[in-house]
């Protein structure tokens, strides 16, 4: 709730909170805020909103060969917040959704996969985490998705990755990490590295990623030189991608604690179809700002290629 004072306050965004008008009003109230209902932002009201029966009964259609009741359809789409953001930005009554800082980032995407899906072409989602440390920025995924991703799925999250990177105004510089540089493992983990290596070259022969190879080789070009000369990284990795969840999680939170907890901007939630992200429950004020900022640039370049006006409401906030 914090977190939507300071967007409306910045002018970044008009906050659409979910939840039951009275805890909404309660908490506005109990924070000492200055939001105010109805003018600088908007409740959706779980218990009382005129769209109930259009949204499940649009929902059901959606999931229903999924094991979804009509009864289940109709209880999920009052009681999960984030359902009903999802249905919202869908019928295109909201440009983007902020979710996550309650429960698992797996519910919280089972409900955007139904509802929101893939962007056209794409086959897998994945989660970048973006830290600002003293001396570098880093992009690391993915960090909450794909528990042992194939090799399809690292070459996919890696070129979705480098996109959104790009959308930074950064030029990414992309590594593939394992615990071998360039062949000296043939363990499984390795050889997945080294075959999306090849698959990536592939599809954007122009990007400059290389592996596999360990996190000092990608982060210290001294020590990537000493072990492959002709590496394709002119300068030291920006990107860091994990062959699996596991390392991604633990890297990004050990670096994010190591560096007294630098600037982190994230769970960017790359192969969506609409600007949605799912942030995690020791998400802080700020990182929802940030996250807030990050969905409002998105919205706003959906708007513009839509030939759409860019002056409405453009956060949803959950």
């Amino acid at each position: 709730m914090r977190a939507a004072q300071i967007v409306v306050d910045e002018g970044i965004a008009y906050p659409v909170l979910v939840g039951r008008l009275n805890v909404i009003a309660e908490r506005i109230e109990s924070f000492g805020l200055r939001l105010k209902l109805g003018e600088n932002c908007e409740c959706v009201n779980v218990l009382d909103d005129p769209r109930y029966q259009e949204t499940w009964n649009e929902y059901y259609a959606l999931v229903t060969r999924k094991g979804v009741t009509r009864a289940l359809a109709r209880d999920e789409m009052r009681n999960r917040t984030t359902l009903i953001g999802a249905m919202l930005v869908r019928r295109g009554e909201a440009d983007a959704m902020l979710c996550g800082t309650y429960g698992t980032y797996a519910d919280h995407l089972k409900y955007v996969n139904d509802v929101i899906g893939m962007r056209p072409g794409v086959s897998t989602f994945a989660a970048l985490q973006m830290l600002i440390l003293p001396e570098r920025q880093l992009f690391i995924c993915d960090t909450h998705v794909n528990l042992e991703p194939s090799v399809a799925q690292i070459a996919e999250m890696t070129l979705l990755a480098a996109e959104a990177v790009r959308r930074f105004g950064i030029t990414p510089s992309v590594a593939l990490l394992s615990h071998s540089s360039f062949g000296s493992s043939n363990a499984p983990s390795a050889l997945k590295m080294r075959d999306a290596l090849a698959l990536v070259h592939e599809r954007a022969p122009t990007l400059a990623v290389d592996g596999e190879m360990r996190g000092d080789a990608a982060l210290s070009k001294a020590i990537l030189d000493d072990v492959c000369l002709e590496s394709r990284l002119v300068e030291e990795a920006n990107l860091l991608i994990m062959p699996n969840v596991d390392a991604a999680n633990i890297a990004h939170n050990l670096l994010r604690m190591a560096a007294g907890g630098g600037i982190t901007v994230g769970a960017i939630l790359l192969g969506a179809a609409k600007p949605v992200h799912i942030m995690t429950p020791s998400s802080t004020v700020q990182r929802i700002v940030n996250m807030t900022a990050v969905a409002v640039v998105d919205a706003a370049s959906e708007r513009s290629q839509a030939g759409r006006s860019a002056d409405a409401p453009l956060a949803f906030w959950l």
